[in-house]
Parts: C-alpha cells; sequence; structure tokens
C-alpha cells in the first residue's frame, strides 16, 4: 500500500515533465486505425505526404504554444500565415522569381511575420487589451491588407520552390529535414531560461512581476516569436500548395489551439510542451486521413472531423484527470 502510495506521486512527476505523453498515446491510436482503415497509410510515402501536408499546421501550433504559455492567445496566427503568403508569392513574382528572388522574398515575409507579431505584442500587452479581442481584430486587419496585397488566389511560384519543398536530398524528403530542425529548435528552446520565465508569467502574472521579471518584455517576445513561426508555416503553405491566397489560413487558427490544447498545455498558461503541441497538430492531421479513408461522405466530413476532434480532446482531458488523482 505505502509503495503505491509512493508510486503515484513519482508518476505525476513524469506526467507533470512530460504532459504530451496522453497525447503520445492518442497518436499511437490513430496511426492504428488509419493502417486499419488504409493499409497503404501507412507507407513511406504516404508519411511523406502527411508530413508535407500538416507541416505548416505544426509549424502553427508551436508558434501558438509560447502565446499560450504566457496565458495569452493569439487568434490572428492564420492571418499572419495568409499575408505572408501573398507577400511572398507576389515579391517573388515582381523580382522575377531567380533562385536570388526567392530567398530575399522568404526572408522579407520572415521579417513581415515578426513585425506582425510585435505588432500583437504592442496591442495586447502595451495597450493591456484582452488578447482574444485584440488578435482577432488584428487578424482582420491582417486579412484585410492580404487582399489588398492579392486580391484574387492564385499567382503561381516558381517550380524550383514547390519542388524543393516537395523533393529529396540524398534520398530523404525535404520536408523530414525541416522537422529535424523544427525538433532542434524545440529542444533548445525548452532548455532556455526564457522558457522557465514564461511558464512563470504564464502561471501567476503578479507574482512574476513582484519577483522582477521583466513580464511586459516577455510577453512581448513571445508574441513575436509566434509571429515568426507563423511566417515559417506560410513557406510550407507556399511549398504545398505553389500559388499564393490571402484567406489559406483562415481555418488554420483554430486548428492551431486546438493542437495546442491536445497537446496538453493549458490555456490558462504556465504549463505545456511545444513538442506536444506538434503532436496535436498530427493528430488533427491523423483525425482528417482518419475520416476520408472510412469513407465518409464529404458532406458528413466535417461533421465528423469535429466529432473526432472532440473525442481526442475528452480522452486526453480524462488520461490527464485520471493520472492527476
Amino acid at each position: 500500500m505505502n509503495s503505491s502510495r509512493q508510486a503515484m506521486p513519482h508518476q505525476r512527476s513524469i506526467f507533470e515533465r512530460f504532459p504530451f505523453i496522453p497525447a503520445l498515446g492518442i497518436l499511437t491510436v490513430l496511426l492504428l486505425l488509419n493502417g486499419i482503415a488504409e493499409p497503404n497509410s501507412m507507407s513511406f510515402g504516404a508519411i511523406t505526404g502527411l508530413t508535407k501536408t500538416y507541416l505548416a499546421l505544426i509549424f502553427l501550433a508551436v508558434a501558438q504554444s509560447f502565446v499560450v504559455f504566457s496565458s495569452d492567445i493569439d487568434l490572428s496566427v492564420g492571418a499572419i500565415l495568409s499575408l505572408v503568403n501573398v507577400v511572398v508569392v507576389v515579391l517573388i513574382e515582381r523580382l522575377g522569381g531567380g533562385t536570388g528572388a526567392v530567398l530575399l522574398s522568404c526572408l522579407v515575409g520572415v521579417m513581415v511575420g515578426t513585425l506582425a507579431g510585435v505588432f500583437n505584442g504592442f496591442v495586447v500587452v502595451g495597450l493591456r487589451l484582452q488578447p482574444i479581442v485584440a488578435t482577432f481584430a488584428t487578424g482582420i486587419v491582417f486579412t484585410g491588407l492580404a487582399l489588398w496585397v492579392l486580391p484574387v488566389a492564385g499567382m503561381p511560384v516558381p517550380q524550383s520552390f514547390w519542388r524543393t519543398y516537395g523533393g529529396r536530398i540524398l534520398e530523404i524528403p525535404f520536408v523530414f529535414y525541416v522537422v529535424a530542425v523544427l525538433g532542434l529548435l524545440i529542444w533548445l528552446a525548452v532548455r532556455t531560461k526564457y522558457i522557465i520565465q514564461l511558464m512563470a508569467v504564464g502561471d501567476n502574472r503578479l507574482a512574476a512581476y513582484q519577483s522582477g521579471l521583466p513580464v511586459t518584455r516577455i510577453r512581448i517576445k513571445a508574441f513575436a516569436l509566434c509571429g515568426t513561426l507563423s511566417a515559417l508555416a506560410a513557406l510550407c503553405i507556399i511549398g504545398d500548395t505553389a500559388s499564393g491566397d490571402p484567406v489559406v489560413g483562415n481555418a488554420m487558427t483554430l486548428y492551431s489551439v486546438a493542437a495546442v490544447v491536445l497537446g496538453g498545455t493549458a490555456l490558462s498558461g504556465g504549463s505545456g510542451s511545444l513538442l506536444g503541441s506538434a503532436i496535436g497538430a498530427l493528430i488533427i492531421g491523423l483525425i482528417n486521413s482518419f475520416v476520408f479513408f472510412a469513407g465518409v461522405s464529404s458532406e458528413w466530413q466535417n461533421f465528423a472531423q469535429g466529432v473526432a476532434v472532440l473525442v481526442a480532446l475528452m480522452a486526453g482531458v480524462l488520461i490527464t484527470r485520471r493520472i492527476s488523482k
């Protein structure tokens, strides 16, 4: 009896350190279900295709995590993605479409995303507005700018762009190199003092301020990082779709929030995992794939996807509650 009691705190400490473990279990179940529904979905080519399609959402979920850790939220990430998408595509076309034009345009796109994040930080933190309302408003502004830059979807990018994104280097798909780099960045990020400070701000903002932490700077930096990663998500979208679209990110904002929650991060802030958010994005991708492989008719697919996401969310919550008892 005593040994079981001693084991429980240790078990809780493991799940507190690794809140993405329930999400990892859900991911495993979904992989099995997809494999049963369509055996070919577990092939190397199918996994590569899934990664290529949902890599943008993975970036967006990680971006959202930085803001949520500090007990904020950013409802403009999809609009930032759309704005960077069209800025990069239009700039590539205006500069002639060469390799130099592509690289310069991508750099400008990342700068635009970062500036949009800093603007969000100023509006939310500097003006002390509610983040859910403020970023909803700035999202409308960014969407308006995207429509001004490119009113109608189209304008294809050079073949070198999408062929690189969908191609291979040393027989390994390019997207896996991107995933590896993102994984390395996550590994480095969680070992920085900044993440600890960010969690402290999210856990108790007043206590963090009283302890001498630069709360304002920490929160604005989180929004800036969110904007930068949203811009990188836009580059993934361009590589996947090979064209510009001023509203391509509209549906992805709430998906990014769902991915963060699925990954074990609390929307109240102060706890969570960047890796968990990436896993949450993959869960959403596998749910969408399973609904398709299960043969659900097109008019019911959105309904089925929504129900499946709800079930996954409830499963994660129930597992976490059972562990914490």
